[in-house]
């Protein structure tokens, strides 16, 4: 194993600690190939421009983690990185001139790692072929082809002619849905969408082989189905079992937050709780019961932490419209159709769960209570908290932030009511282009910067319906200093 495997960590305790380490996928050729009759079948809302995305969207992403996170890798080269002749190379992952940060870590990079092994990609690439029905002469040509090809193949579905073979998996940039990290172990999700099934495969394969993560490999869970589940009747969703990262926040050292939502059910939020459980991973779970809508999806699209007493929230699913029974229900969960959010909390060896009221009475129990906040809690609402602005940026991820490190974080530049709010709780409010110039000059410190929004272009990473606590996969984050 090499110096970097021996010396490799996996850590997260917190939803805002200084980001030292995560897992990204840039967008990849599979993007371009999404058609409007298969939009939604693949979770997209919309089909998007390929290079928009690439060059004047997701590129500032993996710059600004770069000076964050990796500086000697871009600090005095983004002239060059910029020049229209290095035709992006810093961002292919298989390209010569790629990054290889040991810090924002590329999955087709560790993909194609672990196909170097003859037995390992025999093994993937039979299994890739029973899910997606290829012939066994495919199959016998994909083993013949290189590492690194066969990685792309995987993720965009496409031979190197361009020939489709398979469908995209245009959701991989969306990250943390596959996996999470809780504490120094990583839960594995199971996406309830079927076009999401490759990409949690390739993700198994990647944590179970390659050797970043060898020294972890006891502390990988899975989440099972029910037992006995083929027995069950029909196939309704709400009562398979699907947890995805989205879903899942470690919001201090013992304490997880799980939602039910569109796509995670009931039965998915159970299992983990188990898992956590009896692992001793955690001692606290909070289940957040939100609407099952498609506007919703996961609980990070609708409340996200930027300090430790400051959260971004959606004020209808906060105080006014949560269900309150007079007696706490117990879990699990049945799923309905009812418009409303519920709170229980559980505790490891206690037959009783906790009941909240609100989603802000949560969140400041937590902030106070867990995080030693000796601030007021306080809330940046979508849309400043106005109809219909509010439903409108929620829509394109204004509660779904990125916390760099606490009180700096990422959002998209078109909410901009949501930016107002910001502006109005003492925040600076700064475009990433800017930022990323007055970084590379000296003119702003990584490490000193405090209290900022850094805007990031949108115009059609907005339509994949995902922001960038969606886009990352956090490894490795520092813990939390006392007040």
């Amino acid at each position: 194993m090499s110096e970097q495997n021996k010396n490799f960590e996996v850590n997260v305790s917190t939803e805002i600690g200084r980001l030292r380490k995560l897992l990204i996928h840039s967008p990849d050729s599979g993007l371009g190939k999404v058609v409007p009759s298969k939009a939604q079948d693949w979770l997209f809302e919309d089909i998007v421009h390929l290079e928009t995305i690439r060059k004047d969207e997701y590129d500032y992403y993996v710059k600004l983690l770069m000076y964050f996170l990796d500086p000697g890798k871009i600090k005095g080269k983004l002239k060059e990185i910029d020049a229209e002749e290095a035709n992006r190379q810093f961002f292919k992952p298989d390209d010569t001139g790629f990054h290889h940060s040991e810090a924002v870590i590329e999955i087709q990079n560790l993909l194609s790692d672990i196909l170097e092994d003859v037995s390992i990609k025999r093994k993937l690439t039979a299994s890739v072929c029973a899910i997606e029905g290829c012939t066994y002469r495919l199959q016998l040509q994909m083993i013949q082809t290189d590492a690194k090809e066969l990685a792309k193949i995987f993720i965009s579905g496409s031979m190197a002619d361009d020939l489709m073979i398979f469908a995209p998996i245009p959701n991989l940039i969306f990250t943390r849905d596959v996996g999470i990290t809780i504490n120094k172990h990583i839960l594995l999700n199971k996406p309830a969408k079927k076009a999401r099934s490759r990409e949690t495969l390739l993700m198994r394969y990647i944590f179970f082989n390659h050797p970043l993560f060898a020294a972890y490999t006891d502390n990988i869970l899975e989440i099972p189905d029910a037992a006995q589940h083929f027995l069950r009747p029909g196939e309704e969703e709400e009562h398979r079992t699907t947890l995805e990262g989205g879903d899942v926040m470690m919001v201090s050292e013992n304490h997880v937050l799980i939602g039910c939502s569109e796509r995670t059910s009931a039965y998915g939020a159970n299992e983990a709780i188990k898992l956590l459980f009896d692992n001793n991973v955690v001692d606290k779970v909070t289940v957040v019961r939100i609407p099952n809508k498609r506007d919703f999806m996961h609980i990070d699209t609708v409340f996200t932490q930027v300090k430790r007493n400051v959260w971004t929230l959606l004020s209808s699913i906060s105080k006014n419209h949560v269900n309150n029974p007079a007696e706490p229900i117990s879990f699990l969960i049945e799923p309905d159709t009812k418009d409303v959010t519920e709170i229980l909390q559980f505790k490891k060896g206690e037959a009783q769960p906790l009941l909240f009221e609100s989603i802000e009475a949560l969140l400041d129990d937590i902030s106070v209570n867990e995080l030693g906040s000796k601030e007021k809690t306080r809330f940046i609402y979508s849309g400043n908290g106005n109809f219909p602005y509010d439903a409108r940026e929620q829509w394109t991820d204004s509660c779904n932030l990125l916390a760099i490190k606490e009180g700096v974080v990422l959002g998209y530049d078109r909410n901009d009511k949501t930016i107002e709010a910001f502006k109005s709780n003492g925040f600076d409010v700064v475009k990433v282009k800017d930022l990323i110039n007055d970084l590379e000059s000296g003119k702003v410190n990584a490490d000193t910067i405090t209290d900022t929004l850094i805007l990031m272009p949108s115009a059609e990473l907005s339509r994949a319906r995902g922001g960038f606590h969606c886009m990352s996969l956090p490894l490795l984050r520092d813990e939390l200093q006392n007040n």
